[in-house]
């Protein structure tokens, strides 16, 4: 018998309305697929936009990669503005994957899929169901609704128009039907016409099982993500802004959706047969309880404020495991799962990974380097067809400038550079999701440029630069969108004196403002914080919960404050009241789970992180303090196990790397996987600074003066200048100094040496290799000659020697040693103070051979001044 499946979407579909139903009896057919398949929540990506989000179902990539950038895009002909097309996607979809291997295909709805591509089977575009006129006018259908063309009379009268639905359609949606005035409110127009719509795509999907051979068949229904935006807030429990008597009238709406796609769910089911795999998936939940927002912002993408991060997915077949929850899963992981479902490869240029967890075998993970270069008829529209929309309006805009075509009017000009800036402001927030922050800079600084009084694209850029450590770039940038807020909060006109459709608009344009607010002041916290100030970031935490308390948000960074000053009590019971607001917060939870591991609650602290791990899979710092943990325990493969994965995520996050060094060098006795991490090491961190290290007053002024006499180029400012206790400078940068906070400048050191004292060696990033020259010296000495400077500098009395710091000192540098023993991008050189001045030859050559660099070695020998050795013990 030959394999099938059957991909279902419920857009916004969410467990939190699903779980109450099916307790209550009332969700019987996805209870089925449960009781015999696996479920689980299915993370979202962002943005959380419909389109984008469906087609990374559909292609396993992201939104950079697939091209789809949002709801609508500008008309080639540069004439209008149209929604988002098919023609947009840049890459295969995975039923042009299967149909290249012989696979018969059908997709009924599927957004964005029109106009309809030439697949070996039925194409229906997500224009299909739409009725916009009364059911006594022509209802047309667009050309490039429906492939195969001959099969458009058919389809055509599958449709459902929403005047054909009778009382026993809409009763069981609003039982009290009867006491709405239509003339006044159009809701119920509006239930009808999603009740409608849902079972034209209903009917087109049952009529393709019953009519068509097909192996894999994908529908997407959007109808629970309308009856959600329309009728949430009058899902039990009632909030504050809903009116008694809408309460008693529309209660039922949301409740009613769900159980009409389970009826349809249990048709499928039966059409399907026992054989097929099922896959059911939605792309993003929606809040259903405290954290619905009651008033949405002017921002023209607010409609996905209303979205949750978690979506469902539950799989049922041959080859799914039987009543399981599965955890970490992503929608971009539904492709790569299918193939492998198929028996076929997974390209490597998919950025999810195959649900193994999901399957009762294990299954082999075959992998090509990306199917786009894979030859043959896969069913996708003809290359002249698939084109950039805002490439083809670039092009356009030079023959307009160049006189060979009429500019369109000023309106449409508008709308086209309004839906360009929204694509990519979509682009940006893809490239801050995953983690390619200056890409996303570029974006950013253009948008705000063009857009001065788009305070969301500063704030956006703002995380941006707090991500790259570009903090004082940052503060400005706050500071100036806190400028123009608080300017136009001032300047709002009386809501009193407003008509009630400029009253709503000024209502969402000052929700808007306090929004934007709230994220501005948590950016200018976080810069404390950043900046080792924890204090002043926790009073001004504390200052913001009075404005704004129950944020999940803000309770993360006041635990995040805790964290950084020691307080880890205090961090738990902040986290603990991020993770009571809500519960499915993976960074409530990660941030809990460190709160314990520093308080040695190992067992609690990896309930924590699994539990991050389980709400977001692709979630690298979860995984590397969960191996951590692990770690102090003495679960050393399952430690390892978590580095590797942690690694598989962020190749650069080299701490990881330096750990299974160590598991696999000290505990697991597999020298030979060690070694081949640290090979990677090596080719992973191919930039290499030189660093010059040691105690204040070891000697390292005097190793950067024989560095520079060699030859070498150093990464000072002299900021510092030169007196009587290093007559020649100190040889420092500034920059060192914030190193706790900010790592930026090393990108700026390149090949000159920098030095860093050692008490500040362990902020160095893993992203570098790093040759450091470390200076000792007599411990006396170094603490006779820091309290001569001190006294010099007036900071303390002549005998007064502190002799507790001898204790600490030592204490130190012994931390220091042990961990530069433990990061394999680390090379080292001790170099004895007295051994440099008594036999500078010796300790130049030994220099010069451990930085493989071509100083001149009489020149290095020349800053070695022995008069300046002026205490010696």
């Amino acid at each position: 018998m030959s394999r099938k499946l059957l991909l279902i979407g419920w857009d916004a579909a969410d467990w939190k309305i699903i779980h109450p139903l099916i307790d209550s009896g009332k969700m019987p057919a996805l209870e089925f697929l449960i009781n015999n398949g696996v479920m689980g929540n299915l993370s979202t990506i962002d943005p959380p936009f419909s389109p984008m989000l469906w087609t990374s179902i559909a292609t396993g990539k992201h939104a950079d990669k697939h091209g789809v950038l949002g709801f609508t895009e500008p008309d080639p002909n540069g004439q209008s503005v149209r929604p988002v097309t098919s023609t947009s996607r840049k890459v295969k979809a995975i039923w042009n994957i299967l149909m290249q291997n012989g696979l018969k295909c059908h997709t009924i709805g599927w957004w964005p899929s029109h106009p309809v591509e030439p697949i070996n089977g039925v194409c229906i575009s997500e224009h299909y169901h739409r009725a916009f006129d009364t059911i006594d006018n022509p209802w047309p259908m667009r050309k490039g609704t429906v492939h195969p063309e001959n099969l458009t009379r058919t389809f055509k009268e599958l449709r459902v128009h929403p005047q054909e639905l009778t009382q026993a359609h809409i009763l069981p949606f609003i039982p009290n039907a009867h006491k709405i005035d239509q003339n006044n409110d159009r809701r119920l127009f509006t239930v009808t016409k999603i009740i409608a719509e849902c079972a034209s795509v209903h009917a087109a999907t049952t009529w393709v099982l019953e009519n068509q051979s097909w192996d894999f068949v994908a529908v997407y229904y959007d109808a629970i993500d309308h009856f959600s935006h329309g009728f949430m807030n009058y899902y039990p429990p009632k909030i504050s802004i809903v009116s008694d008597e809408d309460f008693s009238i529309y209660n039922n709406v949301v409740i009613a959706g769900y159980i009409f796609h389970d009826m349809m769910l249990q048709r499928l089911i039966e059409l399907a047969g026992p054989e097929t795999t099922i896959v059911l998936v939605s792309d993003h939940g929606f809040h259903s309880d405290h954290l619905r927002p009651q008033l949405l912002t002017d921002d023209p993408a607010a409609p996905a404020l209303q979205h949750r991060p978690y979506g469902i997915i539950c799989m049922k077949g041959p080859k799914i495991k039987t009543d399981e929850l599965i955890f970490g899963a992503s929608l971009l992981d539904i492709t790569p799962t299918i193939l492998t479902l198929f028996d076929l490869p997974v390209g490597k240029d998919m950025d999810g990974k195959v649900l193994s967890n999901a399957m009762k075998d294990s299954v082999d993970k075959n992998y090509i380097p990306t199917w786009e270069d894979i030859q043959g008829e896969c069913g996708r529209h003809p290359p002249e067809k698939i084109e950039d929309p805002f490439a083809a309006q670039d092009a356009l805009k030079q023959l307009i400038d160049l006189g060979y075509i009429d500019p369109p009017p000023d309106d449409v000009k508008e709308a086209m550079l309004q839906s360009k800036n929204e694509s990519q402001f979509c682009l940006a927030r893809v490239y801050i999701h995953t983690q390619r922050f200056q890409e996303a800079i570029d974006i950013l600084e253009f948008l705000y440029k063009s857009s001065p009084d788009q305070v969301r694209f500063a704030l956006c850029l703002c995380e941006c630069l707090f991500e790259l450590n570009q903090l004082e770039q940052c503060k400005m940038l706050v500071q100036e969108s806190q400028e123009k807020l608080n300017y136009e909060q001032e300047h709002f006109p009386d809501i009193d004196t407003l008509a009630d459709n400029e009253k709503n608009k000024h209502i969402r344009k000052r929700t808007g403002n306090i929004k934007l607010a709230y994220q501005a002041d948590l950016i200018e916290a976080g810069i404390l914080l950043k900046e080792n100030q924890p204090e002043r970031a926790l009073m001004m935490y504390r200052s913001i919960e009075k404005k704004a308390p129950q944020q999940k948000h803000l309770y993360i960074r006041i635990g995040q404050s805790y964290i950084q000053l020691r307080q880890y009590k205090d961090a738990e019971r902040a986290f603990i009241q991020a993770v009571d607001i809500d519960g499915d917060s993976h960074q409530a939870h990660h941030g809990l789970g460190i709160s314990l591991l520093r308080q040695r609650q190992y067992e609690k602290a990896i309930e924590e992180f699994l539990i991050a791990i389980g709400l977001i899979f692709y979630y690298p710092l979860a995984h590397y303090h969960l191996g951590e943990a692990l770690m102090a325990i003495e679960e050393y493969e399952r430690a390892a196990e978590a580095f590797q994965v942690c690694l598989n995520i962020a190749p650069d996050l080299n701490l990881a790397r330096n750990m299974l060094i160590d598991i696999f060098e000290n505990q697991l006795n597999q020298p030979e996987k060690a070694e081949a991490y640290r090979l990677r090491f090596n080719v992973q961190t191919k930039k290499s600074i030189v660093v010059v290290s040691g105690l204040p007053r070891s000697g390292t002024s005097l190793m950067m003066q024989v560095l520079e006499k060699g030859g070498m180029d150093l990464f000072v400012d002299d900021t510092r200048k030169p007196d009587e206790s290093n007559p020649r400078g100190y040889y420092e940068h500034e920059s060192v100094k914030s190193i706790v906070y900010n790592q930026s400048w090393l990108d700026d050191v390149g090949q000159k040496a920098v030095k860093i004292i050692s008490h500040l060696l362990v902020y160095l990033p893993p992203r570098f290799q790093y040759k450091i020259i470390f200076m000792q010296r007599d411990m006396d000495e170094i603490m006779f000659s820091q309290h001569k400077m001190l006294v010099r500098m007036g900071k303390a009395k002549k005998g007064d020697y502190p002799v507790h710091l001898e204790i600490s000192f030592h204490k130190k540098l012994a931390q220091v040693r042990e961990w530069i023993k433990k990061n394999a991008n680390i090379d080292v050189l001790y170099v004895n103070y007295s051994d440099l001045v008594d036999h500078p030859m010796e300790k130049a050559n030994k220099v010069r051979q451990f930085l493989s660099l071509d100083l001149n070695i009489s020149r290095m020998l020349s800053a070695v001044d022995k008069k300046l050795y002026r205490v010696k013990i």
